[in-house]
């Protein structure tokens, strides 16, 4: 038994590569689907949702190697010449729905591996060489292409299968000759005086299929930028303290599955009274208005925003009110934050330098969860830690 293609029959290893491929392609397809059809009400539902499409994201990404390494040994490899050269049109069908495979198998797991890399947090790949993607950030609008990528050309991919499928059975069942054959048992194909010439169309169908399929994944991604909503904070707004925020980022960092997620709230508002000289032992008061709409959580904001935990239909505001007081190193502001309903004591240490009239500021604290009642099915850190980092900075001018 040949390793190698001949003119007329394909060696073990292309038969080797095919079958593996579908088998991978065939599993992950379903995974996919099933998974993104469980639903994620409670920590166990959403546990198994992430399980089953960290399993969909694994075998996807041993397709993407398989498919690859079977390009890579097609392109050494003598072309098996068609079993009816003298039918052209379904010679170059043929060939069509072979270079629309080869598109889709390298597009939906490359798809899928950018939109992962670009989102922070759910259902990691599980394999030893991290999550990150070299050149792809983490970005919400790279993400949602790389979606509308994975979205378009899984269909196409299903198409193609569908339509290599009916193709083999027709040479079964009706052409009656040794088409699956060849790929199967690795059976020679009658040879013949004259091969035929693998024609250009095909080829060129499958960069029209790319292009057509890019440009609707473009328009159902749409061109604003996600991220740069997140980035433009709602703090220029009238206040009555004695300082104006004019920019400034408030976000979040928690374990998910695993893997730090970081969460950003694009709208938020700051009401400082603050002065250089201690009155009383404090040096003012600041009040932090936060819409929890405005969250962006990787991949799971939908879950994040919804009742079990940030629950920002019934709560659509926290609130943050404190004393500034000296500290050891830089100050705290010492108050209280109503989240979901519930008001808990909490403390900000931050680092403050002002020079002029100009004020920067960063601080850090961290917010146990389950204070607040946040993720009350999530028993235990396995799925969702207990404790989020917060991290403020901001850039305020004096009035």
């Amino acid at each position: 038994m040949s390793s190698a293609n001949t003119a007329t029959s394909y060696g073990a290893v292309a038969r080797t590569l095919h079958w593996l491929t579908a088998l991978l392609i065939l599993t992950a397809i379903p995974l996919g689907w099933y998974a993104n059809e469980l639903p994620y009400a409670t920590g166990e539902e959403l546990a198994a949702k992430a399980q089953l499409f960290s399993l969909h994201k694994t075998v996807g990404m041993a397709a993407f190697a398989v498919a690859l390494i079977r390009i890579l040994w097609a392109l050494t490899q003598a072309r098996p010449e068609p079993m009816h050269p003298d039918r052209r049109f379904e010679t170059l069908a043929a060939e069509g729905v072979h270079w629309a495979l080869y598109l889709s198998l390298v597009i939906v797991p490359l798809s899928g591996w950018v939109h992962h890399a670009a989102t922070d947090g759910f259902a990691p790949i599980l394999w030893p060489f991290g999550q990150d993607l070299p050149g792809v950030p983490t970005s919400e609008t790279v993400a949602h292409l790389a979606g509308a990528m994975h979205w378009v050309f899984t269909k196409v991919l299903i198409l193609s299968i569908l339509l290599h499928v009916a193709g083999a059975l027709k040479h079964v069942f009706i052409d009656r000759d040794h088409t699956l054959a060849r790929m199967t048992r690795g059976v020679a194909a009658p040879a013949r005086a004259t091969g035929a010439a693998h024609a250009r169309g095909p080829a060129l169908a499958a960069v029209a299929i790319y292009a057509a399929g890019a440009g609707l994944a473009w328009s159902m991604a749409g061109t604003t930028a996600p991220e740069a909503l997140a980035q433009t904070a709602s703090t220029e707004v009238a206040t009555t303290g004695n300082w104006l925020v004019t920019e400034g980022t408030l976000g979040f960092a928690i374990n998910q599955m695993g893997s730090t997620v970081q969460g950003t709230f694009a709208s938020w508002t700051a009401d400082i009274t603050f002065t250089e000289e201690a009155v009383d032992g404090s040096h003012g008061n600041v009040t932090v208005t936060i819409d929890i709409a405005s969250l962006t959580l990787g991949s799971i904001t939908d879950q994040a925003k919804g009742p079990d935990f940030f629950d920002a239909t019934t709560h659509p505001t926290a609130t943050f009110t404190a004393n500034i007081l000296p500290a050891a190193e830089g100050y705290i502001a010492d108050g209280t934050l109503t989240l979901r309903g519930v008001t808990a004591p909490l403390q900000l240490p931050f680092a403050l330098s002002i020079t002029g009239d100009t004020a920067s500021m960063t601080g850090t604290t961290t917010i146990d969860r389950r204070t607040f009642g946040m993720g009350q099915t999530y028993g235990d850190e396995s799925t969702v830690g207990f404790n989020a980092t917060v991290t403020t900075t901001l850039t305020a001018t004096r009035k």
